[in-house]
């Protein structure tokens, strides 16, 4: 890239972060500006439901204390990200860190002095207060919990309990990042170099085979060396998963973690009952790429290589700039006219520099803009990272413009979506602007393969969670050949006979860093599942699903995740929305047939 120091990028290519603070100097004093808000908040201990007017004063408190502590750590956070070896914003990412654990420790009455009251005195104060509305949602679901909240001295043990759990995801991610050791392998040129978590996909994707073998080796052969640590740590994390929620009262772990988005079991298994009916589309999908790559034989480490042509295209920020708003004009002129202002009002970071964060993401609070960080080098690849991100960021300025402060983040459930239609629509038109076949094959196998890595493997990643889970839970002992063997047999039911499942690939569950968050990888694929469905029927024309995407957007966290989605014609208590990405899986898989044969 043409920079390499952050002075030589002009200040347009930066992100202005004088819209939280002008200087540091306002930086601290709105870090002094705290303590009186947190006093604040405090002093309605014991004293938070004693009124209507009590409860309206204590959440107006509440709002204006997380409003600004929001935006301290926001400042903080963005500017380490620029130059993360610089010691002084260090410094102030400690300093706030400090601020938020007070914080932390004098709000911590707030959830069990609300929750000691009946959920009918809060309706009733809501009837006498038309101004609490506001928050309205919020304290609905904080007493959708109630009934798995226990008395103080079971809640003093469990807090008890939890600060001690944790060493099963400490003993894997230390072992997974600082303790890692994959050995050499030889690359294209035959030179040995370290094999590492980072550069393990670059050489699964490398068009010599042995260097994806090598590689595939390397990795698999470590996790098998040490498969009965990693089954103990994985075994402590599912302990704990049963004891916080049949401590609390849940029937199981699943259905805990599902509890928080009101969605029932069936949408999870809805999931995997729909992927089991369309394996066969991905069988002939793996056995196109067997073709397309000569082999006799494909092994689990020729999953990933391309089996496109490398299209050499540099495409300058401001050509990725326009490709992204050409494909976005589907969405309506109004959505374009915002999308402008994250340029204009420079919310985005562009260029990569020294010491910068790496990779990209979209991040912001209720009162700061959806700021964007981004490293553009010219790719494909970092157009669509951009379009991508820019889902993210409209999502938030949407949902920050109409919902309060109560209402306006959106869970995890619905995150991905916004981001997810972006990238199809930008796949959709670079695919029809194509000037060669090369790049039309290009386009379309990008496509299937974020659905085959995002619903089909995400799906096959949810049923070995669940069905582990379900095992401990009937009294098996979850050894490491038991582990072993029930994903060695899902990876052949997902692959099937076109792949030779090798037997090092059932060592993979033991390298997924996912499964110390339970239950949580549904969501790629649920999230990839409604974006197809909605940029399926934008990309087809329907005004209704346009508009009630703009309307979608905006709803932030203000109703439950299956309810903001109806607003697009996706029920997710339904196969409906999956079948549906999945023919779209079907009918790309078609197109690209045609024009390799």
């Amino acid at each position: 890239m043409e920079y390499k120091t952050r002075a030589e990028v002009p200040e347009k290519d930066k992100w202005d972060l004088t819209k939280i603070f002008k200087n540091e100097e306002d930086f601290y004093k709105a870090i002094e500006g705290i303590k009186p808000l947190l006093e604040d908040v405090a002093s309605f201990k014991g004293k938070i439901m004693a009124s209507s007017t009590n409860l309206l004063n204590f959440i107006n408190a509440y709002e204006d204390l997380n409003r600004e502590a929001e935006k301290v750590f926001m400042y903080a956070k963005l500017q380490g990200d620029t130059d993360t070896k610089n010691n002084h914003y260090k410094e102030l990412s400690m300093k706030v860190d400090k601020m938020f654990e007070e914080i932390s420790e004098k709000t911590s009455f707030i959830n069990s002095e609300i929750l000691e009251n009946d959920y009918d005195k809060v309706l009733s104060y809501l009837k006498d207060n038309k101004e609490l509305e506001k928050c309205a949602f919020y304290l609905e679901k904080k007493f959708r919990y109630k009934k798995y909240v226990l008395s103080k001295e079971e809640e003093h043990i469990i807090s008890l309990a939890t600060n001690a759990f944790g060493a099963g995801h400490d003993v894997f991610y230390n072992f997974d990042n600082a303790d890692i050791d994959l050995g050499t392998i030889k690359d294209e040129k035959n030179n040995e170099i370290e094999l590492t978590n980072s550069n393990y996909i670059k050489y699964m994707n490398s068009k010599d085979r042995r260097v994806r073998q090598e590689a595939f080796n390397g990795m698999y052969n470590y996790f098998k060396k040490f498969k009965n640590t990693i089954t103990a740590a994985y075994n402590g994390n599912i302990r704990e998963d049963f004891f916080v929620s049949k401590a609390r009262g849940y029937n199981s772990p699943l259905e805990a973690s599902l509890y928080d988005d009101n969605i029932s079991k069936d949408v999870y298994t809805n999931l995997i009952d729909t992927v089991h009916k369309n394996l066969d589309t991905m069988y002939d999908y793996l056995a196109l790429k067997k073709k397309c790559l000569g082999l006799d034989e494909m092994h689990m480490y020729d999953i990933y290589v391309d089996i496109t042509k490398d299209i050499d295209m540099k495409i300058p920020f401001n050509d990725g700039k326009k490709m992204v708003f050409e494909a976005l004009s589907k969405l309506g002129d109004n959505y374009v006219k915002d999308l402008a202002k994250a340029f204009d009002e420079r919310w985005i970071d562009i260029y990569p520099t020294p010491g910068k964060k790496s990779g990209a993401y979209s991040w912001g609070s209720y009162d700061t803009y959806p700021y964007l960080l981004l490293n553009y080098d010219e790719t494909v690849d970092s157009v669509s990272t951009m379009a991508h991100e820019l889902g993210h960021s409209m999502h938030s300025y949407y949902s920050n413009n109409k919902q309060n402060f109560f209402n306006n983040g959106y869970p995890i459930f619905l995150a991905e979506i916004a981001s997810t239609v972006n990238e199809v629509l930008l796949n959709d038109y670079l695919y029809h602007q194509a000037k060669t076949k090369d790049e039309k094959i290009f386009y379309l196998v990008e496509l299937l393969e974020k659905i085959r890595t995002t619903i089909y493997r995400q799906t096959m990643f949810a049923e070995f969670e669940m069905l582990v889970h379900d095992k401990y839970d009937s009294g098996e002992a979850l050894t490491s050949d038991l582990l072993c063997d029930t994903y060695y047999n899902l990876n052949k039911l997902y692959y099937g006979d076109n792949v030779v499942s090798d037997d090092l690939i059932r060592y993979e569950w033991s390298r997924i860093p996912h499964f110390y968050s339970a239950f949580y990888v549904y969501k790629y694929a649920t999230g990839l599942s409604a974006a197809l469905s909605i940029a399926t029927d934008i990309l087809a024309g329907r005004e209704d699903i346009k508009e009630g995407y703009l309307e979608f957007l905006k709803s932030g966290g203000s109703d439950y995740p299956l309810n903001i989605l109806k607003k697009v014609d996706v029920d997710m208590t339904t196969t409906k929305p999956i079948e549906k990405a999945l023919n779209m899986f079907k009918e790309k898989l078609n197109e690209l047939k045609e024009l390799i044969d």
